[in-house]
């Protein structure tokens, strides 16, 4: 069984249950899936057969970011001028994109998939939630099974978020029919999904949530059965909540969306929401009670150009919280390490106008960690300590980018940002990004196959 030791490494982020603390020249040694040991001269003592050292000098280590919203298919529609919100209103965007996603083919969806999740490992992502909503009729039902196919090739520990749409347009839902499922299609397939990958397991790389898109592309049959569904398989159940969307759901049903998804059932310690940024605080305080938790895009506030989030309102009340990239209809990269930078920097641009403060740097880096991970259902992830699944990236600080910073590693990706790729990515005790490369993977041929793809598409 392989494991690995970093040796000397110049901070390791460690928590034990207890919140994080660095530790200082110390060693990391992992076996299997798994994180054996952390601590001072480990080479001295008898490894692990098949233990392949390595010099980790000069490096902080970090526990693998956890992804907890994203859309990959969307990577195909990204940096475009004719898409720019800037220069379209929100229903003209709607009415430009989506014919394009509807067009997307089987093969698209596979290599969005393996841009997106090439992306987030290249920064330091080890887990990632992708919301596949957008089902076009002719691209068949099989495309979450592609994105199981993408992950297996990246090592990639995967979430996957059946989505689905059944509102038709006509009935006040933004989704052309060539994209609507039935209601009994959307569950068939969720079932389909957990029978056929869900792993319950510890160091599980693969899982399935029933994630409807919407309360406002749904209708309420497809809420009620999804509840079902996942409380009966025991699967996490995510949708977007909060998002604008509260003044139709309230015309609709005669309640807002908080209230309308808690007496559905769609609520609780099993369930996450995305965005969240139009609540009220009365709002925040019913999830947090509830157990229901959010999964924070900060990035989409600078393209959409929406009020940002109120993070210390959610944080002052319990909410658990997790970090997304979102989709790149409204953010252009899948980089969750900028992420962290961005989210505590809007914090701190609106910190003036919140009834609670900004919380500490480190905080955001925890959202995106054990926060994301708590999300997720997951308590082998998100932290590094013995016994914890080894997700982990490493930045080697010997660089002018960090002179003046190395003092406060639990500031660091908060405060100051990251401003390149990882020097290492490690999944489930596996080297899948290392020196630039993939590891047993040729870039070159993954970005022209990904390309191919794209030039089907037509704009």
């Amino acid at each position: 069984m392989t494991g690995y030791l970093l040796k000397n490494c110049a901070a390791v982020i460690v928590d034990e249950g207890k919140g994080p603390s660095v530790r200082r020249n110390v060693d990391l040694l992992t076996k299997g899936p798994a994180i054996q040991a952390i601590g001072e001269n480990l080479s001295q003592n008898a490894l692990p057969e098949g233990t392949i050292a390595q010099d980790a000098t000069g490096w902080f280590v970090y526990p693998g970011l956890v992804n907890t919203h994203h859309h990959f298919f969307q990577c195909f529609v990204r940096n475009r001028a004719d898409l720019d919100w800037t220069k379209l209103s929100v229903i003209e965007w709607l009415d430009r994109i989506y014919p394009i996603f509807s067009r997307l083919t089987e093969d698209c969806f596979y290599h969005s998939s393996v841009t997106a999740m090439a992306e987030m490992i290249k920064h330091g992502c080890t887990t990632a939630f992708d919301h596949q909503y957008c089902f076009p009729r002719h691209a068949g039902k099989r495309l979450i099974d592609r994105q199981f196919e993408a992950a297996e090739l990246l090592g990639m520990r995967f979430h996957a978020g059946r989505g689905g749409n059944t509102l038709p347009k006509s009935e006040g839902s933004t989704i052309p029919d060539a994209m609507l499922e039935t209601t009994d299609e959307f569950i068939a397939d969720c079932a389909r999904l957990i029978d056929s990958y869900h792993d319950a397991g510890p160091f599980s790389m693969r899982q399935v949530v029933v994630a409807p898109c919407q309360p406002v592309n749904c209708y309420r049959e497809t809420f009620v059965e999804s509840v079902a569904l996942a409380r009966d398989r025991g699967v996490q159940m995510h949708t977007h909540v909060g998002e604008g969307e509260s003044p139709v759901i309230e015309a609709r049903h005669g309640m807002r969306t908080v209230d309308y998804c808690a007496e559905l059932g769609f609520a609780g310690p099993d369930t996450f929401y995305a965005h969240c940024w139009e609540l009220t605080h009365g709002e925040l305080r019913k999830m947090a009670a509830s157990g229901t938790g959010v999964s924070h895009c900060p990035e989409p506030v600078y393209l959409v150009g929406a009020e940002v989030t109120d993070i210390p309102a959610m944080q002052a009340f319990g909410l658990r919280i997790g970090l997304g990239c979102d989709g790149a209809a409204s953010n252009d990269n899948s980089n969750l390490m900028h992420c962290i930078h961005s989210a505590y920097m809007l914090q701190c641009l609106t910190a003036s106008t919140r009834a609670h403060a900004v919380p500490a740097p480190l905080d955001f880096l925890q959202y995106a960690t054990s926060g994301g991970a708590s999300l997720l259902g997951r308590s082998d992830i998100g932290r590094l300590a013995p016994g914890m699944a080894a997700d982990l990236f490493a930045i080697d600080t010997r660089r002018m980018d960090y002179v003046g910073t190395r003092h406060d590693p639990l500031s660091l990706i908060a405060k100051v940002g990251i401003g390149m790729p990882t020097d290492l990515t490690m999944i489930n005790g596996r080297i899948v990004w290392k020196n630039g490369e993939f590891t047993g993977l040729d870039e070159t041929a993954l970005f022209a196959a990904a390309e191919a793809a794209l030039a089907t598409v037509e704009f």
